[in-house]
Protein backbone atom coordinates (compact mmCIF):
# COMPACT_ATOMS: atom_id res chain seq x y z
CA UNK A 1 0.00 0.00 0.00
CA UNK A 2 1.16 3.49 -0.98
CA UNK A 3 2.17 5.47 2.35
CA UNK A 4 1.12 8.77 2.32
CA UNK A 5 1.19 11.77 5.30
CA UNK A 6 -1.25 12.72 6.82
CA UNK A 7 -2.12 16.68 5.49
CA UNK A 8 -3.35 18.28 8.38
CA UNK A 9 -2.49 22.33 7.88
CA UNK A 10 -3.45 24.64 5.24
CA UNK A 11 -3.49 28.27 5.62
CA UNK A 12 -6.08 31.08 4.65
CA UNK A 13 -3.35 32.71 2.81
CA UNK A 14 -3.76 30.55 -0.70
CA UNK A 15 -1.58 27.44 0.76
CA UNK A 16 -4.24 25.27 -1.58
CA UNK A 17 -3.45 21.84 -2.52
CA UNK A 18 -2.53 22.33 -6.43
CA UNK A 19 -0.91 19.46 -8.36
CA UNK A 20 0.46 21.62 -11.06
CA UNK A 21 1.92 24.41 -8.38
CA UNK A 22 4.09 25.11 -5.36
CA UNK A 23 1.93 25.69 -2.80
CA UNK A 24 3.23 23.85 0.27
CA UNK A 25 1.55 21.00 2.45
CA UNK A 26 2.27 22.06 6.32
CA UNK A 27 2.33 18.50 7.90
CA UNK A 28 3.26 17.68 11.35
CA UNK A 29 5.23 14.43 13.18
CA UNK A 30 2.47 11.99 13.80
CA UNK A 31 1.72 10.95 17.48
CA UNK A 32 4.08 7.66 18.33
CA UNK A 33 2.60 4.79 17.32
CA UNK A 34 0.57 6.38 15.06
CA UNK A 35 0.51 4.91 11.42
CA UNK A 36 0.88 7.04 7.93
CA UNK A 37 -2.56 6.04 6.65
CA UNK A 38 -4.14 7.02 2.98
CA UNK A 39 -7.10 9.16 3.86
CA UNK A 40 -9.42 12.00 2.23
CA UNK A 41 -6.80 15.18 1.54
CA UNK A 42 -8.49 18.40 2.34
CA UNK A 43 -7.37 21.81 3.96
CA UNK A 44 -7.76 21.90 7.75
CA UNK A 45 -6.82 24.98 9.96
CA UNK A 46 -3.62 25.45 11.18
CA UNK A 47 -3.00 25.73 14.83
CA UNK A 48 0.35 26.28 14.42
CA UNK A 49 0.33 30.41 15.40
CA UNK A 50 2.18 31.67 17.71
CA UNK A 51 0.38 33.77 19.94
CA UNK A 52 -3.30 33.84 18.50
CA UNK A 53 -5.36 36.55 18.62
CA UNK A 54 -9.13 36.12 19.00
CA UNK A 55 -9.73 37.50 15.09
CA UNK A 56 -7.23 34.45 14.59
CA UNK A 57 -9.47 31.90 16.60
CA UNK A 58 -12.76 32.86 15.09
CA UNK A 59 -10.87 32.42 11.51
CA UNK A 60 -9.77 28.76 12.58
CA UNK A 61 -13.10 28.46 13.60
CA UNK A 62 -14.78 28.99 10.57
CA UNK A 63 -12.53 26.59 8.45
CA UNK A 64 -13.93 23.87 11.01
CA UNK A 65 -16.51 24.09 8.79
CA UNK A 66 -16.75 22.90 5.40
CA UNK A 67 -18.85 25.79 4.50
CA UNK A 68 -17.43 28.79 5.02
CA UNK A 69 -14.41 26.91 3.61
CA UNK A 70 -16.21 26.91 0.67
CA UNK A 71 -17.20 30.42 1.27
CA UNK A 72 -13.63 31.23 1.61
CA UNK A 73 -12.57 29.93 -1.51
CA UNK A 74 -15.18 31.07 -4.36
CA UNK A 75 -13.81 32.51 -7.42
CA UNK A 76 -16.74 32.79 -9.97
CA UNK A 77 -19.12 36.20 -10.36
CA UNK A 78 -21.86 35.02 -8.41
CA UNK A 79 -24.05 39.02 -8.35
CA UNK A 80 -24.54 38.78 -12.18
CA UNK A 81 -27.76 40.70 -12.87
CA UNK A 82 -28.63 38.30 -15.28
CA UNK A 83 -32.93 37.36 -15.40
CA UNK A 84 -31.98 33.51 -15.28
CA UNK A 85 -29.27 33.43 -12.47
CA UNK A 86 -31.72 35.33 -10.75
CA UNK A 87 -34.66 33.18 -11.35
CA UNK A 88 -33.14 30.33 -10.54
CA UNK A 89 -31.69 32.57 -7.14
CA UNK A 90 -35.26 32.51 -6.29
CA UNK A 91 -36.06 28.99 -6.54
CA UNK A 92 -33.68 27.66 -4.75
CA UNK A 93 -34.21 30.49 -1.63
CA UNK A 94 -37.60 29.75 -1.92
CA UNK A 95 -37.33 25.90 -1.30
CA UNK A 96 -34.75 25.53 1.73
CA UNK A 97 -36.17 22.03 2.78
CA UNK A 98 -34.67 20.94 -0.65
CA UNK A 99 -31.33 22.64 0.12
CA UNK A 100 -30.70 20.89 3.52
CA UNK A 101 -32.17 18.10 2.26
CA UNK A 102 -29.04 17.95 -0.47
CA UNK A 103 -26.58 19.00 2.15
CA UNK A 104 -27.55 16.45 4.11
CA UNK A 105 -26.93 13.98 1.60
CA UNK A 106 -23.73 15.54 0.32
CA UNK A 107 -22.19 14.99 4.09
CA UNK A 108 -20.73 11.57 3.19
CA UNK A 109 -18.78 12.93 -0.02
CA UNK A 110 -18.02 16.49 0.72
CA UNK A 111 -15.30 16.57 2.38
CA UNK A 112 -13.77 14.31 0.10
CA UNK A 113 -14.52 16.39 -3.43
CA UNK A 114 -14.05 19.63 -1.71
CA UNK A 115 -10.63 18.74 -0.89
CA UNK A 116 -9.74 17.38 -4.39
CA UNK A 117 -11.60 20.45 -6.06
CA UNK A 118 -8.62 22.51 -4.12
CA UNK A 119 -6.43 20.38 -4.26
CA UNK A 120 -6.40 21.23 -7.72
CA UNK A 121 -6.41 25.25 -7.32
CA UNK A 122 -10.28 25.30 -8.66
CA UNK A 123 -13.11 27.36 -7.47
CA UNK A 124 -14.62 25.94 -4.48
CA UNK A 125 -17.83 25.98 -5.86
CA UNK A 126 -17.30 23.14 -8.63
CA UNK A 127 -17.63 21.37 -5.08
CA UNK A 128 -21.80 21.94 -5.21
CA UNK A 129 -22.01 20.75 -9.41
CA UNK A 130 -23.44 17.20 -7.70
CA UNK A 131 -26.41 19.29 -6.66
CA UNK A 132 -27.10 20.48 -10.15
CA UNK A 133 -26.09 17.32 -11.82
CA UNK A 134 -27.36 14.68 -9.18
CA UNK A 135 -28.22 16.31 -6.03
CA UNK A 136 -25.21 14.62 -4.34
CA UNK A 137 -27.10 11.01 -5.00
CA UNK A 138 -24.40 8.55 -6.86
CA UNK A 139 -27.43 6.34 -7.77
CA UNK A 140 -28.94 9.18 -9.84
CA UNK A 141 -29.83 8.28 -13.36
CA UNK A 142 -30.90 10.61 -16.25
CA UNK A 143 -32.88 10.17 -19.45
CA UNK A 144 -29.90 10.76 -20.88
CA UNK A 145 -28.12 7.35 -19.84
CA UNK A 146 -26.34 9.41 -16.92
CA UNK A 147 -25.02 7.81 -14.25
CA UNK A 148 -23.37 8.48 -10.71
CA UNK A 149 -23.15 12.12 -8.93
CA UNK A 150 -21.35 14.07 -11.64
CA UNK A 151 -23.74 12.17 -14.50
CA UNK A 152 -21.20 10.50 -16.89
CA UNK A 153 -22.59 9.11 -20.02
CA UNK A 154 -21.00 5.86 -21.12
CA UNK A 155 -19.37 7.67 -24.14
CA UNK A 156 -17.67 10.44 -21.72
CA UNK A 157 -16.71 7.65 -19.12
CA UNK A 158 -14.96 5.19 -21.32
CA UNK A 159 -13.21 8.67 -22.79
CA UNK A 160 -12.02 9.55 -19.02
CA UNK A 161 -11.36 6.00 -18.12
CA UNK A 162 -13.80 4.95 -16.19
CA UNK A 163 -14.91 1.42 -16.29
CA UNK A 164 -17.95 -0.66 -16.53
CA UNK A 165 -18.23 -4.21 -16.02
CA UNK A 166 -20.89 -6.18 -14.44
CA UNK A 167 -19.61 -6.19 -11.24
CA UNK A 168 -19.06 -2.47 -10.92
CA UNK A 169 -19.84 0.83 -12.80
CA UNK A 170 -17.02 3.61 -12.21
CA UNK A 171 -19.45 6.51 -12.80
CA UNK A 172 -21.03 5.70 -9.16
CA UNK A 173 -17.46 5.76 -7.58
CA UNK A 174 -17.13 8.85 -5.53
CA UNK A 175 -13.36 8.22 -6.33
CA UNK A 176 -13.00 7.53 -9.86
CA UNK A 177 -15.88 9.84 -11.09
CA UNK A 178 -14.59 12.45 -8.76
CA UNK A 179 -11.10 12.42 -10.47
CA UNK A 180 -12.69 11.83 -14.16
CA UNK A 181 -15.33 14.97 -13.88
CA UNK A 182 -12.62 17.34 -12.62
CA UNK A 183 -9.53 16.11 -14.85
CA UNK A 184 -12.65 16.91 -17.58
CA UNK A 185 -13.44 20.48 -16.19
CA UNK A 186 -9.79 21.30 -16.05
CA UNK A 187 -9.65 20.70 -19.68
CA UNK A 188 -12.72 22.11 -20.61
CA UNK A 189 -11.27 25.48 -18.72
CA UNK A 190 -7.68 25.33 -20.63
CA UNK A 191 -10.06 25.06 -23.71
CA UNK A 192 -12.24 28.35 -23.11
CA UNK A 193 -10.17 30.11 -20.63
CA UNK A 194 -13.30 30.90 -18.44
CA UNK A 195 -15.25 28.74 -15.93
CA UNK A 196 -18.61 29.62 -16.81
CA UNK A 197 -17.65 28.42 -20.56
CA UNK A 198 -16.14 25.08 -18.95
CA UNK A 199 -19.30 24.57 -16.87
CA UNK A 200 -21.12 25.19 -19.89
CA UNK A 201 -19.36 22.91 -22.23
CA UNK A 202 -19.50 20.23 -19.24
CA UNK A 203 -22.95 19.92 -19.55
CA UNK A 204 -24.00 20.16 -23.49
CA UNK A 205 -20.14 19.46 -25.08
CA UNK A 206 -17.15 21.56 -25.70
CA UNK A 207 -18.11 21.60 -29.58
CA UNK A 208 -21.91 23.22 -28.71
CA UNK A 209 -19.40 26.04 -27.10
CA UNK A 210 -17.55 26.34 -29.73
CA UNK A 211 -20.35 26.68 -32.45
CA UNK A 212 -21.64 28.85 -30.37
CA UNK A 213 -18.74 31.40 -29.98
CA UNK A 214 -18.11 30.87 -33.67
CA UNK A 215 -21.60 32.33 -34.48
CA UNK A 216 -21.21 34.80 -32.25
CA UNK A 217 -17.42 36.32 -33.12
CA UNK A 218 -18.80 36.51 -37.06
CA UNK A 219 -21.71 38.59 -35.58
CA UNK A 220 -19.34 40.98 -33.86
CA UNK A 221 -21.15 39.44 -30.36
CA UNK A 222 -19.56 39.17 -26.89
CA UNK A 223 -17.98 35.48 -26.50
CA UNK A 224 -18.86 35.43 -22.87
CA UNK A 225 -21.29 32.53 -21.39
CA UNK A 226 -24.67 35.02 -20.88
CA UNK A 227 -24.31 36.41 -24.59
CA UNK A 228 -24.13 33.03 -26.44
CA UNK A 229 -26.81 30.89 -27.94
CA UNK A 230 -26.48 27.80 -26.16
CA UNK A 231 -29.24 25.10 -25.60
CA UNK A 232 -32.07 25.72 -23.48
CA UNK A 233 -30.71 23.72 -20.70
CA UNK A 234 -27.56 24.89 -20.72
CA UNK A 235 -28.36 28.33 -20.57
CA UNK A 236 -30.21 27.46 -17.26
CA UNK A 237 -27.32 24.88 -15.90
CA UNK A 238 -24.17 27.28 -15.41
CA UNK A 239 -27.31 29.71 -13.30
CA UNK A 240 -27.81 27.13 -11.28
CA UNK A 241 -24.95 26.52 -10.25
CA UNK A 242 -23.84 30.10 -9.66
CA UNK A 243 -27.14 29.98 -7.64
CA UNK A 244 -26.55 27.40 -5.58
CA UNK A 245 -23.42 29.18 -4.73
CA UNK A 246 -24.48 32.31 -4.10
CA UNK A 247 -27.05 30.82 -1.48
CA UNK A 248 -24.55 28.83 0.19
CA UNK A 249 -22.28 31.91 0.52
CA UNK A 250 -25.45 33.77 1.84
CA UNK A 251 -26.95 31.61 3.90
CA UNK A 252 -27.35 33.18 6.39
CA UNK A 253 -28.54 36.44 5.52
CA UNK A 254 -31.27 34.08 3.54
CA UNK A 255 -32.18 32.37 6.36
CA UNK A 256 -30.71 29.07 5.23
CA UNK A 257 -30.28 26.97 8.23
CA UNK A 258 -27.17 24.45 6.82
CA UNK A 259 -26.03 21.87 9.38
CA UNK A 260 -22.45 22.27 9.91
CA UNK A 261 -20.30 19.76 8.33
CA UNK A 262 -16.85 19.08 9.93
CA UNK A 263 -13.80 19.63 8.62
CA UNK A 264 -12.64 16.14 9.03
CA UNK A 265 -12.21 12.31 7.07
CA UNK A 266 -15.72 10.70 6.51
CA UNK A 267 -14.05 7.45 4.35
CA UNK A 268 -10.37 6.45 4.06
CA UNK A 269 -9.29 4.92 1.31
CA UNK A 270 -8.12 0.97 1.48
CA UNK A 271 -6.20 -0.87 -1.01
CA UNK A 272 -7.41 -4.23 -1.44
CA UNK A 273 -4.76 -7.47 -2.75
CA UNK A 274 -7.94 -9.43 -3.79
CA UNK A 275 -11.64 -9.64 -4.23
CA UNK A 276 -13.61 -9.65 -0.84
CA UNK A 277 -17.44 -9.88 -0.15
CA UNK A 278 -18.91 -6.66 0.39
CA UNK A 279 -21.31 -8.10 3.59
CA UNK A 280 -17.82 -9.32 5.15
CA UNK A 281 -16.72 -6.12 4.30
CA UNK A 282 -19.04 -4.41 6.34
CA UNK A 283 -18.57 -7.03 8.88
CA UNK A 284 -14.80 -6.15 9.31
CA UNK A 285 -15.62 -2.28 9.47
CA UNK A 286 -18.63 -2.88 12.17
CA UNK A 287 -20.79 -0.98 9.37
CA UNK A 288 -23.78 -2.34 7.79
CA UNK A 289 -23.98 -3.48 4.05
CA UNK A 290 -25.95 -0.74 3.77
CA UNK A 291 -23.60 2.10 4.78
CA UNK A 292 -21.00 0.30 2.66
CA UNK A 293 -22.92 0.72 -0.82
CA UNK A 294 -23.07 4.33 -0.07
CA UNK A 295 -19.43 4.13 0.49
CA UNK A 296 -18.62 2.24 -2.62
CA UNK A 297 -22.16 2.72 -4.84
CA UNK A 298 -19.97 1.95 -7.56
CA UNK A 299 -20.14 -1.69 -6.76
CA UNK A 300 -23.31 -3.67 -8.31
CA UNK A 301 -23.12 -7.09 -7.13
CA UNK A 302 -22.21 -8.68 -3.88
CA UNK A 303 -18.11 -8.46 -3.87
CA UNK A 304 -15.96 -6.51 -5.03
CA UNK A 305 -14.56 -6.60 -8.65
CA UNK A 306 -12.24 -9.41 -9.18
CA UNK A 307 -10.25 -7.40 -12.04
CA UNK A 308 -10.26 -4.28 -10.06
CA UNK A 309 -10.67 -1.55 -8.63
CA UNK A 310 -8.97 -3.27 -5.32
CA UNK A 311 -9.83 -0.69 -2.86
CA UNK A 312 -12.42 0.11 -0.82
CA UNK A 313 -14.43 3.34 1.07
CA UNK A 314 -14.81 2.86 4.74
CA UNK A 315 -15.37 4.96 7.62
CA UNK A 316 -12.31 7.17 8.89
CA UNK A 317 -13.72 6.17 12.35
CA UNK A 318 -13.10 2.36 12.05
CA UNK A 319 -10.25 2.35 9.24
CA UNK A 320 -8.05 1.06 11.49
CA UNK A 321 -9.42 -1.84 12.65
CA UNK A 322 -10.73 -2.69 8.96
CA UNK A 323 -6.97 -3.27 8.12
CA UNK A 324 -6.02 -4.84 10.74
CA UNK A 325 -8.83 -7.46 10.36
CA UNK A 326 -8.46 -7.80 6.99
CA UNK A 327 -4.73 -8.21 7.06
CA UNK A 328 -5.59 -11.56 9.50
CA UNK A 329 -8.02 -13.00 6.57
CA UNK A 330 -6.19 -14.93 4.05
CA UNK A 331 -7.49 -14.23 0.43
CA UNK A 332 -8.67 -17.69 -0.65
CA UNK A 333 -11.37 -16.64 2.67
CA UNK A 334 -12.62 -13.48 2.08
CA UNK A 335 -15.13 -15.39 -1.34
CA UNK A 336 -16.87 -18.65 -0.47
CA UNK A 337 -16.12 -21.16 -3.13
CA UNK A 338 -18.11 -23.99 -4.11
CA UNK A 339 -16.67 -27.01 -5.52
CA UNK A 340 -19.48 -28.19 -8.29
CA UNK A 341 -19.46 -31.41 -9.82
CA UNK A 342 -20.47 -30.77 -13.97
CA UNK A 343 -23.15 -32.64 -14.79
CA UNK A 344 -24.10 -33.58 -18.49
CA UNK A 345 -25.24 -31.32 -20.72
CA UNK A 346 -24.34 -28.10 -18.27
CA UNK A 347 -22.53 -25.32 -19.41
CA UNK A 348 -20.37 -22.30 -18.08
CA UNK A 349 -23.34 -19.98 -18.54
CA UNK A 350 -25.78 -22.38 -16.98
CA UNK A 351 -23.55 -23.23 -13.98
CA UNK A 352 -22.84 -19.18 -13.62
CA UNK A 353 -26.81 -18.61 -13.38
CA UNK A 354 -27.09 -21.08 -11.07
CA UNK A 355 -24.70 -19.68 -8.67
CA UNK A 356 -25.37 -15.34 -9.68
CA UNK A 357 -22.42 -14.93 -11.82
CA UNK A 358 -20.72 -14.54 -14.79
CA UNK A 359 -19.35 -16.88 -17.30
CA UNK A 360 -15.67 -14.75 -17.08
CA UNK A 361 -15.22 -14.78 -13.27
CA UNK A 362 -15.98 -18.95 -13.57
CA UNK A 363 -13.29 -19.61 -16.52
CA UNK A 364 -10.58 -17.17 -14.69
CA UNK A 365 -11.03 -19.03 -11.03
CA UNK A 366 -10.12 -22.26 -13.00
CA UNK A 367 -7.98 -21.00 -15.50
CA UNK A 368 -9.77 -21.82 -18.29
CA UNK A 369 -9.08 -20.24 -22.01
CA UNK A 370 -13.07 -21.26 -23.41
CA UNK A 371 -16.44 -22.66 -22.50
CA UNK A 372 -15.15 -26.44 -23.05
CA UNK A 373 -15.72 -28.44 -19.70
CA UNK A 374 -16.47 -31.95 -19.14
CA UNK A 375 -19.00 -34.04 -17.46
CA UNK A 376 -17.41 -35.43 -14.25
CA UNK A 377 -14.97 -32.46 -13.41
CA UNK A 378 -15.22 -30.13 -11.14
CA UNK A 379 -15.54 -26.53 -10.72
CA UNK A 380 -14.43 -24.05 -8.08
CA UNK A 381 -17.20 -20.96 -8.31
CA UNK A 382 -17.04 -17.92 -6.00
CA UNK A 383 -19.97 -17.17 -4.20
CA UNK A 384 -21.76 -15.07 -1.67
CA UNK A 385 -20.70 -15.64 1.52
CA UNK A 386 -24.53 -14.78 3.46
CA UNK A 387 -28.31 -14.57 2.13
CA UNK A 388 -29.06 -12.21 -0.61
CA UNK A 389 -30.67 -9.94 1.81
CA UNK A 390 -27.44 -9.01 3.44
CA UNK A 391 -26.41 -6.93 0.20
CA UNK A 392 -29.01 -4.69 0.49
CA UNK A 393 -28.02 -2.85 -2.92
CA UNK A 394 -26.79 -5.68 -5.38
CA UNK A 395 -27.96 -6.75 -8.37
CA UNK A 396 -28.94 -10.27 -7.10
CA UNK A 397 -31.01 -8.56 -3.95
CA UNK A 398 -32.72 -6.33 -6.09
CA UNK A 399 -33.72 -9.48 -8.10
CA UNK A 400 -34.96 -12.06 -5.59
CA UNK A 401 -37.00 -8.57 -4.35
CA UNK A 402 -38.37 -7.91 -8.02
CA UNK A 403 -39.52 -11.46 -7.95
CA UNK A 404 -41.61 -11.41 -4.73
CA UNK A 405 -43.35 -8.31 -6.19
CA UNK A 406 -43.63 -9.51 -9.70
CA UNK A 407 -45.32 -12.76 -7.67
CA UNK A 408 -47.63 -10.76 -5.91
CA UNK A 409 -48.67 -8.11 -8.32
CA UNK A 410 -51.34 -8.46 -10.78
CA UNK A 411 -48.62 -9.26 -13.43
CA UNK A 412 -49.53 -13.32 -15.14
CA UNK A 413 -46.34 -16.01 -15.62
CA UNK A 414 -45.94 -17.49 -18.88
CA UNK A 415 -43.55 -20.17 -19.04
CA UNK A 416 -42.29 -20.52 -22.45
CA UNK A 417 -39.95 -23.46 -23.78
CA UNK A 418 -37.15 -22.57 -26.28
CA UNK A 419 -37.80 -23.51 -30.01
CA UNK A 420 -35.20 -24.46 -32.56
CA UNK A 421 -33.81 -20.91 -33.62
CA UNK A 422 -35.27 -18.69 -30.59
CA UNK A 423 -33.56 -15.85 -29.60
CA UNK A 424 -33.87 -13.36 -27.01
CA UNK A 425 -34.79 -10.80 -29.39
CA UNK A 426 -37.28 -12.82 -31.49
CA UNK A 427 -39.01 -14.07 -28.13
CA UNK A 428 -39.48 -10.68 -26.72
CA UNK A 429 -40.77 -9.15 -29.68
CA UNK A 430 -43.29 -11.98 -30.30
CA UNK A 431 -44.23 -11.17 -26.55
CA UNK A 432 -44.30 -7.18 -26.49
CA UNK A 433 -41.33 -6.90 -23.70
CA UNK A 434 -37.99 -5.95 -23.72
CA UNK A 435 -34.81 -8.19 -24.19
CA UNK A 436 -33.15 -6.96 -21.33
CA UNK A 437 -35.88 -7.91 -19.06
CA UNK A 438 -36.53 -11.35 -20.60
CA UNK A 439 -33.01 -11.86 -19.46
CA UNK A 440 -33.14 -10.64 -16.24
CA UNK A 441 -36.73 -12.40 -15.51
CA UNK A 442 -34.21 -15.62 -15.94
CA UNK A 443 -31.36 -14.83 -14.25
CA UNK A 444 -29.30 -14.39 -17.74
CA UNK A 445 -27.79 -12.47 -19.51
CA UNK A 446 -28.78 -11.28 -23.29
CA UNK A 447 -25.85 -12.77 -24.90
CA UNK A 448 -26.33 -16.37 -23.29
CA UNK A 449 -27.45 -18.82 -25.48
CA UNK A 450 -30.52 -20.47 -25.28
CA UNK A 451 -31.37 -24.09 -25.86
CA UNK A 452 -34.09 -26.07 -27.18
CA UNK A 453 -36.49 -27.41 -24.97
CA UNK A 454 -34.94 -24.16 -21.96
CA UNK A 455 -38.04 -23.04 -20.12
CA UNK A 456 -37.92 -19.31 -20.07
CA UNK A 457 -40.27 -17.47 -17.89
CA UNK A 458 -42.43 -14.20 -18.85
CA UNK A 459 -44.11 -12.36 -16.44
CA UNK A 460 -46.83 -10.13 -18.62
CA UNK A 461 -48.67 -6.89 -17.26
CA UNK A 462 -52.38 -5.69 -17.56
CA UNK A 463 -52.72 -2.57 -18.51
CA UNK A 464 -53.79 -0.79 -16.31
CA UNK A 465 -51.58 -1.75 -13.45
CA UNK A 466 -49.95 1.12 -11.18
CA UNK A 467 -45.71 0.78 -10.71
CA UNK A 468 -45.34 -1.70 -7.92
CA UNK A 469 -42.86 -0.31 -5.45
CA UNK A 470 -39.41 -1.38 -5.68
CA UNK A 471 -35.78 -0.26 -4.26
CA UNK A 472 -36.02 3.52 -4.20
CA UNK A 473 -32.12 3.72 -3.75
CA UNK A 474 -31.80 2.00 -7.31
CA UNK A 475 -35.39 2.82 -9.34
CA UNK A 476 -35.49 6.30 -10.58
CA UNK A 477 -38.40 8.15 -12.61
CA UNK A 478 -37.59 9.96 -15.33
CA UNK A 479 -38.79 12.20 -18.07
CA UNK A 480 -37.90 10.90 -21.42
CA UNK A 481 -38.64 13.33 -24.94
CA UNK A 482 -39.12 11.07 -27.72
CA UNK A 483 -36.53 11.55 -30.78
CA UNK A 484 -37.18 11.10 -34.47
CA UNK A 485 -36.85 7.18 -35.27
CA UNK A 486 -37.90 5.93 -31.76
CA UNK A 487 -40.47 3.44 -31.29
CA UNK A 488 -41.61 1.35 -27.97
CA UNK A 489 -39.33 -1.74 -28.21
CA UNK A 490 -36.10 0.40 -29.01
CA UNK A 491 -36.57 2.93 -25.69
CA UNK A 492 -37.37 -0.16 -23.79
CA UNK A 493 -34.66 -1.94 -24.99
CA UNK A 494 -32.36 1.11 -23.88
CA UNK A 495 -33.67 1.52 -21.00
CA UNK A 496 -33.98 -2.11 -20.09
CA UNK A 497 -37.48 -1.86 -19.35
CA UNK A 498 -41.02 -3.43 -20.70
CA UNK A 499 -43.29 -2.07 -23.55
CA UNK A 500 -46.24 -2.88 -21.41
CA UNK A 501 -44.72 -0.63 -18.54
CA UNK A 502 -43.92 2.20 -20.63
CA UNK A 503 -47.69 1.87 -21.69
CA UNK A 504 -49.05 1.55 -18.53
CA UNK A 505 -46.83 4.26 -16.96
CA UNK A 506 -48.26 6.67 -19.65
CA UNK A 507 -51.67 5.25 -20.37
CA UNK A 508 -51.12 4.54 -23.81
CA UNK A 509 -53.36 3.14 -26.42
CA UNK A 510 -52.44 -0.10 -28.15
CA UNK A 511 -52.94 1.10 -31.42
CA UNK A 512 -51.07 4.74 -30.74
CA UNK A 513 -47.77 5.67 -32.43
CA UNK A 514 -45.30 7.70 -30.58
CA UNK A 515 -44.41 11.64 -31.81
CA UNK A 516 -41.06 13.16 -32.05
CA UNK A 517 -40.67 15.52 -28.93
CA UNK A 518 -43.62 13.86 -27.24
CA UNK A 519 -43.03 13.33 -22.96
CA UNK A 520 -43.19 10.06 -21.34
CA UNK A 521 -42.44 8.69 -17.99
CA UNK A 522 -40.12 5.97 -17.39
CA UNK A 523 -39.09 4.14 -14.11
CA UNK A 524 -35.42 3.00 -14.64
CA UNK A 525 -33.34 0.78 -12.43
CA UNK A 526 -29.98 2.49 -13.03
CA UNK A 527 -27.63 -0.59 -12.71
CA UNK A 528 -29.48 -1.86 -15.71
CA UNK A 529 -30.14 0.98 -18.25
CA UNK A 530 -27.37 1.80 -20.96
Amino acid sequence: MQRVRKLIVLTTAGLILAGCQTNQVISLQSAPGASEQNVQQAPVPDPAVSAPDTQQQAKTADLADLWQLTRQHMQLDLDNDDPRLQAQFDWYKKHPEYMQRVATRASRYYYYILGEVLKRDMPAEVALLPIVESAYDPFAYSHGRASGPWQFIPGTARHFGLKSSWWYDGRRDIVASTDAALTYLQQLHQRFDSWELALAAYNCGGGNVSKAIRRNKKKGLPTDFWSLDLPKETRAYVPKLLAVSRLVRDAQQHNLNLQPLANEPVFEQVELDSQIDLAQAAQLSSITTQELYQLNPGFNRWATDPDGPHRLLVPASTAEQFRSRLAALPAEQRVNWTRHKISKGETISTIAQHYKTTSSVIREANKLSGNNIRAGKYLLIPSAKHESGEYSLSQSQRFSRKQNQLAQSNRNKVSYQVKQGDSFWKIAKNNNVSVRELASWNQMAPGDPLRAGQTLSIWKTEANQGLSRSDQQLIRRIGYSVRSGDSLYTIADRFRVSINDIKRWNKLEKSKYLQPGQRLTLYVDITKAR
